[in-house]
């Protein structure tokens, strides 16, 4: 056990002064930022630990009567309350091991987002489909061990595996001593001799892999499926985040969707419009008749009750609402002229009044009208 007055080179009845002096002058000897001496770590150490117990006075007097380094509890350096201590409390590395000891290699890997294009169908129904990922996966050659495969981790020769290195900063509160991480080791407290040459220490490579996704029924566009540790691969050959999947619904040539319910335009004849009729339709169920009633106007609807998409998280299913569109005949010949003439006279529509709504007559048509009621 070295002698912490011989440690400071100063005399058993040195003043605080006299102390504190001996000590910055060491620790900008021996800091290991300043020098190369290999052993600079463990005497800057030794140094510190010889300051913090010969500046309190408290802890020197019990020193001086035998009581061990560091004084009556055998407190000794990193077990006080010091300056590093206090720094870390004021800075957030303060707490139970909070930014203490060496990091890890092995991190989690980050989530990653695709985006997929399925059909109408799909969406309505959910499905199976095949993709492709482009993602960080675990290197084959080393296995996420970052080392040439026969290699392992050494030791850092500046922080002795710590993953932290102590140094001496001025503040408002003088020269106080922090902790930072290890610049040779980047805080990690080892180092990689013979780095994998595939993945370059990383312990992961980007690759393209094959993936099967289940699609839930009744999804949407902006719709996201989460896929557990399918993401990206972390560093060191750490655990795989989550994939998630964003949906994009193509645009169908015939239907158009609100919610769950399905809309398509339904082109009738003239004759079935005024007749009625049953007239197929093709949905996404197969073949359905979509009753026109007599009479039926342009822009009415008929309602397919459960032919819509499948709720995504409820049983049942939309609707599909049909909007008629009347057609009028166009290039008639001599005898279907005829016979819409016979029909239009039968009608008394043979040179027809046109007729406003109310709710389209103007205004001086409207002042009129209320004059004539007069």
């Amino acid at each position: 056990m070295s002698d912490y007055y011989d440690v400071l080179g100063v005399s058993r009845d040195a003043p605080a002064e006299d102390i504190k002096r001996a000590y910055r002058k060491l620790a900008r000897k021996l800091h290991p930022d300043v020098t190369s001496d290999p052993d600079a770590g463990e005497k800057f150490k030794e140094v510190s630990q010889a300051y913090e117990t010969l500046s309190n006075p408290d802890k020197r007097a019990n020193y001086d009567r035998g009581g061990g380094q560091g004084g009556g509890a055998g407190a000794g350096f990193g077990q006080g309350f010091g300056f590093s201590d206090i720094m870390d409390a004021f800075f957030g590395q303060g707490g139970q091991g909070g930014g203490r000891g060496p990091a890890s290699r092995t991190q989690r890997g980050q989530d990653a987002l695709i985006r997929v294009d399925i059909d109408l169908a799909e969406a309505a129904f959910g499905g199976e489909r095949s993709i492709q990922v482009d993602t960080a996966v675990l290197c084959p050659t080393c296995k996420g061990s970052c080392c040439q495969p026969g290699t392992s981790p050494a030791t850092c020769d500046i922080c002795h595996g710590q993953g932290q290195v102590q140094r001496v900063v001025r503040s408002l509160l003088g020269q106080v001593m922090t902790t930072q991480p290890c610049p040779s080791c980047h805080g990690f407290g080892t180092v990689l001799p013979s780095p994998c040459l595939e993945c370059s220490g990383e312990g992961r490579v980007r690759a393209r892999r094959p993936l099967t996704i289940r699609i839930p029924a009744g999804v949407d566009t902006g719709t996201r499926i989460q896929l557990a540790s399918q993401g990206e691969v972390g560093t060191g050959g750490g655990p795989p985040g989550d994939l998630y999947v964003e949906i994009h619904e193509r645009p169908h040539p015939v239907f158009t969707r609100n919610g769950d319910d399905l809309h398509c335009t339904l082109e009738v004849p003239m004759t079935a419009a005024a007749l009625g009729a049953s007239i197929p339709l093709e949905t996404l169920d197969g073949t359905e008749d979509v009753d026109v009633r007599p009479g039926a106007q342009a822009g009415e609807t008929v309602t397919l009750r459960d032919k819509g998409a499948e709720h995504l998280r409820a049983t049942g299913r939309g609707d599909l609402v049909v909007t008629l569109d009347v057609a009028t005949p166009r290039d008639l010949d001599e005898e279907q002229e005829e016979l819409l003439r016979r029909l239009a006279e039968l009608r008394g529509e043979v040179k027809p009044a046109g007729k406003l709504s109310p709710a389209h007559q103007g205004v001086f048509s409207k002042l009129r009208g209320r004059f004539r009621d007069r």
